[in-house]
């Protein structure tokens, strides 16, 4: 059916109803924000357009007390146009006051992916940490680890560790089985750090009880729903309930979600002019008619133009998005037109983006909890 999609874990495609999966997750829409917020082109575009117990962050900035926003990365092919999201969130976040944890999930992908730690380091010292500065996180309240080295403090370290095997105590393999479905030892592992990732900031270790807040997008939920069930059964510690945001998917050039792992279905952070225009023109999926002809009687439709989407991310100016909706949809503007808009846009971004990325490389070490400590010797 043209409207049937699916939204998990491992798979997501189809055009995505984002108001059906709200009502299927139980996800309340983002509503009624201060300012600091609707002055954001994610927030104000309802790019992020859902959540969990937000009001916790919200009330937590209104009075100036301390929150966390806890991110992760997996550390696999190259950092593409859909990771900015989440980027953006970062430095969003850090500039209301936030406390930033980003975990480099390289025991996952060592799990999951059958990927070596080394590898896993030099993906996200190459490809991610490189974009996260340039696209604005700053060092200050800011720490950067790797799952297999949490902390150059032992005392810390030990608690995050600690923390991962507790909650093994209150998990199941039922559950485990549902939101994984074939699971293994290691998968299994990897999800417990997973949600000790989500939970550690709020150690005493690390601070005690605060707010926080996982943005994710909705493939991740059921994640979030695990660390959520087993923080509440883990009476150990008195866990403040993580607050979760939810945000749309970036389409792949063809359409579903973007893939680091397809070259023609993203657009790299770290790709030329050159290769930007090709991709653009030769895999983005076009919502115009076959026919010039036909495209200047009937319009094209802007809701399944990738061209058009990739510029609500990337537009600032709300006049100019809607004037190019307009004149699309009545057939004034072509798909090549509208494509050149986007790749003229792109290319502005990605060139200044990469004068950044450049001089990050530098500062790496600023952001890194413990930058002498992930140093593995041999193959794992």
């Amino acid at each position: 059916m043209a409207d049937k999609f699916v939204v998990t874990p491992w798979e997501v495609s189809g055009r995505i109803d984002y108001g059906k999966l709200v009502k299927e997750f139980g996800l309340t829409p983002l509503e009624g924000l201060p300012k600091a917020f609707t002055d954001n082109l994610l927030f104000r575009r309802k790019k992020v357009f859902a959540h969990r117990d937000f009001q916790k962050i919200l009330a937590a900035i209104k009075e100036r007390k301390p929150f966390v926003m806890m991110t992760g990365l997996m550390p696999t092919g190259k950092f593409h146009i859909g990771h900015a999201v989440v980027a953006r969130q970062m430095a969003f976040y850090q500039s209301l006051g936030a406390k930033l944890y980003i975990a480099v999930a390289d025991i996952e992908a060592f799990h999951a992916r059958g990927q070596t730690l080394e590898e896993s380091r030099r993906v996200a010292m190459e490809e991610y940490l490189p974009s996260y500065i340039a696209l604005g996180l700053k060092p200050e309240n800011c720490e950067v680890y790797f799952q297999s080295a949490r902390s150059a403090d032992a005392g810390r370290a030990n608690a995050y560790y600690r923390l991962q095997n507790m909650l093994a105590k209150h998990a199941t393999f039922s559950e485990f089985k549902a939101v994984y479905g074939e699971i293994s030892p290691g998968k299994m592992v990897a999800a417990l750090l997973q949600a000790a990732d989500m939970l550690h900031p709020q150690l005493p270790e690390f601070g005690g009880p605060v707010p926080v807040v996982v943005p994710v997008g909705t493939d991740q939920d059921p994640h979030l729903r695990l660390a959520r069930d087993l923080a509440a059964r883990t009476k150990a510690y008195r866990f403040t309930t993580l607050a979760s945001t939810y945000h749309v998917f970036v389409p792949g050039l063809g359409g579903g979600k973007m893939s680091s792992s397809d070259e023609r279905s993203c657009i790299a952070l770290t790709d030329d002019a050159k290769t930007v225009k090709m991709k653009v023109n030769k895999y983005a999926f076009s919502g115009g008619k076959d026919t010039v002809e036909a495209h200047r009687k009937h319009g094209g439709d802007p809701d399944v133009d990738v061209a058009y989407q990739y510029l609500t991310f990337f537009e600032e100016d709300d006049k100019k998005l809607k004037r190019y909706y307009d004149d699309y949809k009545s057939g004034k503007l072509l798909s090549g037109e509208l494509k050149a808009i986007l790749i003229a846009k792109l290319n502005a971004f990605l060139a200044e983006h990469q004068k950044r990325r450049e001089a990050a490389r530098k500062r790496l070490h600023e952001y890194l909890a413990a930058p002498e400590e992930f140093t593995p010797k041999q193959k794992h």
